[in-house]
Parts: C-alpha cells; sequence; structure tokens
C-alpha cells in the first residue's frame, strides 16, 4: 500500500468534487477543447471523467462523488483509472477521506489464487503532504490486517496462527506477548475458555500482548477468538457454519485496533487479550446441561453448546477488569441478533458511560465508520436465569438476543468499570465501493479516533 500513496507535487492532475458548484466553477475555467470534450462523451457530472490534451495524451481527470467526505466514497477510483501517478486537487477537508479509500480501494485478497490475470500495474496518487500520506497509510493498513485475518480461511487461521499473528504485531511494534495453551488454561483458571476450546485438536489458548509505558492510562481490548464455530454439540446447519472462518472477526479487530494505536504511538498502556479456540465436536465436547465454573467463580449451566463466544470472552474479562483499566473495549462476532436489529453494515455497541458512548458514535460519524448505541436494558438479566447454576450462557427466548448476550457478559466487569462492547459482522455480504466481499473492519476507526482525541 505504500507505494501507492506518495508525498509529492507532481503527477496528472485529478480533480475530485462533490455534485455542486466547485464542478461548474472548474469548468467555466477549462479549455474550450476539455469544455467540449465533456460535452461529446455526454459527461453528466458523475463519476469519472479522462480528459485528454489535442495530441490525444491524457491531461487530465475529473472525479465527482455526492460526498467526497465519506472515506469509501473514491473506493474504486483507484482501479477505474489508467497506470500513472495522479496529482490531487481536491477540497483540503476531503483529502483524508479521499487518501484511505484510494488505498483501500486497492486491497484484494489473493493469497489463494495460482493464476491472476495479467494487469498493468495500479496507478499512484501524489499529495504534497507527508503526514496525511503516513496517516492515510496507517489506517489502510489496519484495516487491510483485519480483512486478511478474516479471509483467511479456518485451516490457516487456528488459534496457533492467530497466536503467531499477536506476535509479529508485537515484535513489529515493540511489545511483548505471552500465551497460556491447552491445559495450562486450567491451572491459571481459565476454565470456560478451555471448555469450549478442548474438542479440537488445535488447543486452546489466551493470547496476551502488552504495549507501552506502564505509567500510561490502562486501555484493555478483549476480542473473541472463535476461529471456527461448528455449534458443537448443538450442530449449526451447514449454511450457517458456511462462514464461521469469520467467528475469530473480534480477535480480528482488536489486533488492527492495536496496530493503529502502536503505528500512532498513543500514550496508553494497552494490553490485548484473545481467548482462542475452535469450537469443535468430539467425545469430550461440552454438553448442554453441563454447568461451568468460570474465572469469576460464577457457574453458567450451557444450554447451547453454540452460544460459545460469551464464554470464551466471560474469562478474558474477568481477567481484564482485574487490573482495574481506565477502558475495556471488547469487539465480537457475537450475535445474528444484532444483524437482525441493524443489518450486516451498522455495528451495534454496548456501553456503561454515556460520555465514552457518545464520544465513540460522534468519532464514527466523521471519517464514515457509523456505530450505533444499543441498551442494556437490565430486567432481562432474568432471562438466563438457571435452577441449578449462578446462570444460563443464552437466554430463554429468542427476543433480544444481543442485548441479553451483552447482559451475560457485563455480568464479568465491575459496575464501576468503563466498559464497551461491540458486537459486528465482520464481513461483507455485498460488494460496495472500497468494499469487497469478505471480511472487513467497523468500528475500529471510530474508537481509535476517539482515543486518539482522549489520549493525545
Amino acid at each position: 500500500m505504500k507505494s501507492l500513496l506518495t508525498a509529492q507535487h507532481e503527477g496528472t492532475p485529478l480533480f475530485v468534487f462533490e455534485q455542486k458548484q466547485p464542478f461548474e466553477s472548474w469548468l467555466s475555467k477549462q479549455t474550450p477543447f476539455s469544455q467540449n470534450w465533456l460535452k461529446q462523451i455526454s459527461f453528466s457530472g458523475n463519476g469519472l471523467a479522462l480528459i485528454p490534451n489535442e495530441q490525444g495524451e491524457l491531461a487530465q481527470a475529473i472525479f465527482i462523488v455526492d460526498d467526497a467526505s465519506d472515506f469509501f466514497a473514491c473506493g474504486d477510483l483507484i482501479k477505474k483509472l489508467p497506470t500513472g501517478q495522479y496529482l490531487l486537487h481536491a477540497d483540503a477537508k476531503h483529502q483524508q477521506a479521499i487518501c484511505f479509500a484510494w488505498l483501500i480501494g486497492a486491497y484484494t485478497y489473493t493469497r489463494y489464487v495460482t493464476k491472476s490475470p495479467n494487469k498493468q500495474p495500479l496507478p499512484i496518487l501524489a499529495v504534497n503532504d507527508q503526514t496525511l500520506v503516513d496517516s492515510a497509510i496507517k489506517y489502510a493498513e489496519a484495516t487491510a490486517l483485519v480483512r486478511d485475518l478474516i479471509n483467511t480461511p479456518a485451516a490457516d487461521m487456528m488459534p496457533k496462527n492467530l497466536g503467531e499473528s499477536a506476535q509479529t504485531l508485537a515484535d513489529n511494534f515493540g511489545g511483548k506477548l505471552k500465551q497460556i495453551i491447552g491445559d495450562d488454561l486450567l491451572n491459571d483458571n481459565y476454565p470456560t475458555i478451555h471448555a469450549v476450546g478442548r474438542a479440537s485438536i488445535h488447543q486452546p489458548r489466551l493470547i496476551d500482548l502488552s504495549w507501552g509505558n506502564k505509567n500510561h492510562p490502562k486501555v484493555t481490548l478483549v476480542g473473541k477468538g472463535v476461529c471456527f464455530d461448528s455449534g458443537g454439540l448443538d450442530l449449526k446447519p451447514s449454511a450457517g457454519m458456511r462462514n464461521m472462518k469469520k467467528d475469530m472477526g473480534g480477535s480480528a479487530h482488536v489486533l488492527g485496533l492495536a496496530q493503529l494505536i502502536m503505528s500512532h504511538n498513543l500514550p496508553i498502556n494497552l494490553r490485548v487479550l484473545i481467548p482462542a479456540v475452535e469450537n469443535a465436536v468430539s467425545n469430550n465436547a461440552m454438553r448442554p446441561g453441563d454447568v461451568l465454573t468460570t474465572r469469576s467463580g460464577l457457574t453458567v449451566e450451557i444450554d447451547n453448546t453454540d452460544a460459545e463466544g460469551r464464554l470464551v470472552l466471560c474469562d478474558a474479562l474477568t481477567e481484564a477488569d482485574q487490573e482495574s483499566p481506565e477502558l475495556i473495549i471488547d469487539f465480537a462476532t457475537l450475535t445474528g441478533a444484532m444483524r437482525v436489529a441493524l443489518g450486516t453494515e451498522l455495528p451495534g455497541f454496548f456501553s456503561t458511560c454515556d460520555d465514552i458512548a457518545t464520544g465513540i458514535t460522534n468519532a464514527g460519524g466523521k471519517i464514515s465508520d457509523p456505530v450505533w448505541r444499543m441498551p442494556l436494558y437490565q430486567p432481562y438479566t432474568d432471562l438466563f436465569k438457571s435452577t441449578i447454576a449462578d446462570m444460563t450462557n443464552c437466554s430463554s427466548t429468542p427476543f433480544g438476543g444481543a442485548i441479553t448476550a451483552a447482559l451475560y457478559l457485563q455480568k464479568f466487569v465491575r459496575k464501576e468499570t468503563n466498559w464497551v462492547h461491540f458486537d459486528v459482522m465482520a464481513f461483507n455480504v455485498r460488494t460496495l465501493s472500497g468494499r469487497p466481499l469478505g471480511g472487513e473492519a467497523f468500528g475500529i476507526r471510530a474508537v481509535f479516533d476517539y482515543l486518539q482525541a482522549k489520549y493525545k
């Protein structure tokens, strides 16, 4: 990605406008040849137009969008322009969005493609602002990391592989990584992580990454790392299992967010906890009706083995809260109920702090990373009562499933803790500008911009 965006002041002029007065003003100042060219090609004032000089060489390009502040509006531009270097001409307030879209629009996942068509090299965008270029690259690379991790098939993205990805991140930015693996989870009192992952030949683990100055404010990220979810003994139907490689999407999100934090050298004491498992079927798989004692001491009756994400998260959240951080943020592909409520492209989140929730929402609105706060409606806690344990792992009713899942997790953080829980799809189910089918990062730019404003 770094080679596709450069801090220079040369290249074929590329003008990016909105469908408003700036284009008309620009057009009025062009040569009669250029004006006539646009007329002859029936340019409607929307999309891309390439304008030659009188010798037939490309002289300039214009791209007109509805909203140039949308961070994905120019997401297809890099694949539409001929090879070459282009110098961006756009309103200064839109350049950050355009640069991010330019880079993320180049994203493709080709790890397993053995024969790719012969394509011309992608064009390069020049912007005479090194700070802007550096920032756009960091945002795009973090997003690409999330996508790559989610897009990788489960055969190559099991708990061990996820641990290796976290180690690479730690190595790149001077962090420290430790892992608790297999039966050591029982020895160190992470029983629910072990219970969910013990049926797989791929040993479960708790991945623990730390970075930053210990004297800085403590922020802990927790990501659901279910590398494949068969549903366990409550087996999913084939359609529901098809894309379950993405069930580690929460872990991908926190690693992408961690990369943003570390690459910007944000002054926080960062910790990232990822309970990584495969929810498989075997003779030692957890069963419906079993009772587990969690790290916190609360007992949980297993009503459904397919509600496993909250089980691995609850032990990790308990560990995160033991250090009394200023803020805990978790990401998880937790419930289909959230997708029913908000669709696949708007991530819902819950928060115990109104100011933090408002701050994240406002930050996301400014950078085309929208999020939507959902209620922690306490009366619904009655829905996961158990007759033989402290609670069940899922509600007795299908209604309000995203809320009841969040309420379950809330049991494992103290009332005074600032906690944010994201329930994300982590996957694009349709192709949009700059957003191909497959793994996607939702909410990490919103959260990072909030953290950056708070701790810079």
